[in-house]
């Protein structure tokens, strides 16, 4: 027995050997006819090249031979690389073929991918499913692969006794590569049985390798092509309607507006390895709203970009200052949502006056230019104007125009240089935001000028199994003195705070400077065990935030990660990953603010159900912005713990429990979040999900107001009892691959109760009940027709300061139904109703059924009707 255990070994160890050994594929160019892209592999083109195939398991058991038997074809001519897929199935009638919209990655799919540089690290992946869905992805750095690429490319499937099969031709157009008399690019194939959870690859890379396209196999026998340039014109065309509630008194409000828009989106190859996007007034409308929220922190709240023009390439255009999880991980020199965003003034209205603002600012033109050359250079720029934007306040029959924007340039630049057989990388950025002020009441909150630059190092070893990485960026913003003592004074910098020896206002400066970095080493596969440590920092005068996007600054930060990973089968798990964490933080003047660790984990089992949790411990922290701008307030340590379970996703049904709880030491404060997911599959074509949420908190030092206008400050806290309720409902109907209907929708419904009003005493006390003075029940007297409280802080009969009452109910609601058919390749029409409704009190009483009324039946809907229309012209 021992010995047929020893010889089974050995020859598995054999097999993974012999696959991992570089594959190659000859193609030829077609004598005749091209092949007819119908999923119907009988052209005579075909009979010029011979199959290939030996697919071996990428996953579940790496290694091993493919359950099911897959070949595939390549041939070529001028303009087209041909591909014909057979994938053998001794169930056809088990062949999972679920509909979606592109890069809908569900059901049986097979996927090619092309390193056309042939430089490792950059590639293409053209997927199609069994049910004629395209997903493909462009592939960055050898780890991202962006699905907001959407290439013209033709592709059909069919499926027969045998199985199913695929038809792909894609233009040398949507590939990059320079002009060479032979090519040989990267090549790999890969395919997704469904029901098996299986994944499968023409060349067998191990799912432990540090590194993926120079592992992938080759394509040899491309001669005599020359290289396209990609040329296409795209002008579009949108009308609608907007209602909403009308106010007699508004004259900017009387319940209607019409929506007449135009524009053209364009993209020229300079060289067949460097493009120029441009945009002339775009179209930003986006398919789903930004999620509803109640952020009560200083810090802003970074969305997702859903704009076409920045979608794509988007991983070009970025310099993170750090990868990895953490708030930290966030800031990035480019946040492409400050372009034409909301205008940044917005008037104190007396009781008679009203305002008609821009909801967005006006993008006059935008273009990028976006590629990388033979030597290993990535380049990337984009330049964007955005308009003077005037909004006018109406009073008392009077109108006056006022400016609410500043005509901005912005500028971004990229460059990468990959050496050493792409294992070192040398990166740089720059960006430059430039606004033309003439207005005063502008210049005393906005800058004139904002420019950081960056620098970023990578370098791999040892089969790419060990890294090391630095990354460091400057910043400087100029403007009038009023503008630098407000960004001083303001969060993230709070250079008032007292009790800090290294942080001090100037009201005499008319620039701030800064930078920041990270410092990162680590171990990224080649085994089952990988870690990584860094340290990153910001100086408190590091601003990002004019094109970039900053969380907090004034930090120094070390964290240490440790990571297990099993990827094959064992007992009754599928896999397993398990995860230690440990950090710890403080401000450049070495005050701790925290220190903690976690551990966390996930598995999937056999019968494909899959769990996580985590548990994190922090240690007591201090908190220099809590205060905004006061000193340093502790904290008392906390434990976070998130469970979570979900259900086979390949059945009809599937559900899902996520939780988070977190409660602080001594009983100060606690949160309770419960969310559920429940996916319906009623066809191939269509499915639902609803994933409704609730949670519950309460925090003793929760943030009420700061009153500055004192003899001394008063930092006033409260107790908060919070609770909301939200659901998130997405339908989706898919008639064609081409031809979708979607639906969104999220109604979100909080309040929050404050109580135990308090004000901080001693910030840094060890004992809770030390940090602050609690208002005596004679001490505070609420006025419900101003809606404040007063204080009599001495007792005398006397109000000694008034403070606004800060309990809050909102209730919102964001849907959105999208028509969308694109009737020819990148041509496209859409039918799109949106709706909106919101409203704001402050009871502080959390009613669901009271509240989902006051949402749904007595909230004024705000609506969007919207047809627009674009048209491809290929050049």
């Amino acid at each position: 027995m021992h010995r047929s255990i020893y010889l089974c070994t050995v020859l598995l160890f054999l097999t993974v050997q012999l696959t991992a050994q570089k594959r190659t594929y000859t193609t030829a160019r077609i004598t005749g006819d091209p092949p007819r892209i119908d999923g119907i592999i009988d052209e005579i083109a075909w009979n010029q090249v011979e199959w290939t195939g030996d697919f071996v398991q990428y996953e579940p058991y790496s290694g091993q031979p493919a359950t099911e038997k897959t070949e595939f074809k390549v041939v070529y001519d001028d303009n087209y690389i041909y591909f014909a897929v057979r994938c053998y199935d001794s169930s056809p009638d088990s062949i999972v073929k679920r509909m979606s919209r592109r890069d809908g990655d569900i059901g049986d799919w097979l996927k090619i991918v092309i390193d056309s540089y042939h430089d490792y690290r950059t590639a293409f992946s053209f997927g199609i499913s069994a049910a004629g869905v395209k997903i493909d992805e462009a592939i960055t750095d050898d780890s991202n692969w962006d699905a907001s690429w959407d290439p013209i490319w033709y592709v059909k499937t069919s499926t027969d006794e045998k199985g199913w099969t695929v038809e792909a031709g894609i233009p040398f157009s949507q590939l990059r590569f320079g002009k060479q008399p032979e090519y040989i690019w990267g090549l790999e194939v890969g395919r997704r049985l469904y029901r098996k959870e299986e994944y499968s690859i023409w060349q067998f890379v191990s799912p432990t390798a540090a590194g993926f396209l120079n592992r992938v196999g080759e394509l040899h026998g491309i001669q005599n092509i020359r290289p396209k340039k990609q040329r296409e014109l795209v002008p579009y065309a949108a009308f609608g309607r907007e209602t909403y509630e009308r106010d007699s008194d508004n004259p900017y409000a009387d319940g209607k507006d019409y929506i007449k828009n135009a524009g053209i989106d364009g993209k020229i190859g300079i060289t067949n390895n460097v493009t120029l996007d441009f945009t002339i007034n775009p179209d930003f409308g986006q398919v789903e709203a930004d999620p509803s929220e109640v952020n009560l922190t200083t810090f802003e709240t970074k969305f997702s970009e859903k704009r076409p023009f920045f979608i794509e390439g988007k991983n070009i255009l970025s310099l993170n200052l750090l990868s990895g999880g953490g708030p930290l991980s966030t800031d990035n020199l480019f946040y492409s949502r400050r372009i034409g965003k909301p205008p940044s003034y917005s008037p104190d209205l007396e009781d008679d006056e009203y305002l008609d603002s821009p909801k967005n600012t006006s993008i006059l033109g935008a273009f990028k230019v976006s590629g990388r050359t033979l030597n290993g250079w990535s380049i990337g720029i984009m330049e964007s104007i955005t308009q003077k934007e005037t909004g006018e306040i109406y009073s008392n029959g009077n109108r006056q125009a006022i400016i609410v924007e500043p005509f901005t340039n912005y500028f971004v630049t990229r460059l990468k240089k990959d050496m050493n057989q792409s294992n070192t990388i040398l990166g740089a950025m720059i960006t430059a935001t430039n606004r033309n002020i003439t207005e005063h009441y502008l210049d005393e909150f906005m800058h004139r000028q904002a420019y950081s630059a960056g620098i970023d190092f990578f370098h791999q070893w040892k089969e790419k199994t060990y890294y090391i990485s630095f990354t460091s960026a400057v910043s400087r913003v100029i403007g009038n003195r009023e503008a630098i003592y407000n960004t001083q004074t303001s969060a993230p910098h709070y250079f008032q705070r007292p009790f800090t020896s290294h942080l001090s206002v100037d009201s005499t400066r008319r620039y701030l400077d800064g930078f920041g970095g990270t410092f990162q080493i680590g171990r990224a596969g080649n085994g089952k065990w990988m870690y990584t440590c860094w340290i990153t920092m910001r100086s408190p005068g590091l601003n990002l935030n004019d094109v970039g996007y900053m969380n907090r600054n004034d930090e120094v930060q070390q964290v240490a990660w440790l990571g297990f990973r099993q990827r094959e089968p064992f007992s009754i798990f599928r896999n397993f990953n398990l995860n230690f964490n440990q950090w710890y933080g403080s401000s450049f003047g070495m005050e701790r603010r925290y220190f903690g660790g976690n551990i966390n984990g996930n598995w999937v089992f056999k019968n494909y159900w899959s769990m996580g949790f985590g548990v994190d411990r922090d240690q007591k922290n201090i908190s220099t912005e809590t205060l905004r701008g006061g000193p340093a307030l502790l904290y008392d340590g906390s434990f976070n713990f998130y469970p979570n379970i979900e259900t086979d996703e390949r059945k009809k049904f599937q559900f899902g429990y996520f939780s988070y709880y977190h409660w602080r030491d001594h009983e100060t404060a606690r949160t309770r979040n419960h969310e559920f997911s429940v996916r319906w599959q009623i066809s191939d074509a269509c499915n639902i999900s609803l994933n409704p949420g609730f949670s519950k908190r309460f925090d003793k030092i929760e943030y009420v107001a700061t009153l500055d206008e004192l003899e001394e400050v008063r930092y006033i806290r409260g107790k908060i009892d919070q609770t909301t309720a939200y659901m998130t409902l997405r339908f989706n109907y898919n008639i064609t691959p081409d031809f979708t209907i979607q639906f969104y929708g999220m109604p979100f419904i909080s309040a929050g109760k404050y109580s135990e009003f308090k004000y901080i005493d001693h910030a840094d006390a060890d004992r809770f009940s030390d940090r602050f003075i609690l208002y005596a029940e004679n001490q505070l007297l609420y006025n419900s027709d101003d809606e404040v409280y007063q204080v009599d802080e001495n007792s005398d009969g006397t109000t000694d300061y008034t403070f606004d009452e800060p309990n809050f109910n909102i209730f919102d609601f964001n849907s959105n139904l999208v028509i969308r058919w694109e009737y020819r390749p990148g041509s496209i029409l859409y039918f799109v109703w949106s709706q909106n409704r919101n409203e704001y009190f402050s009871t502080g009483k959390f009613r669901m059924w009271d509240d989902t009324q006051t949402l749904f039946k007595d909230t004024y809907p705000h609506d969007i009707l919207l047809l627009k229309l674009s048209y491809r012209f290929g050049l």
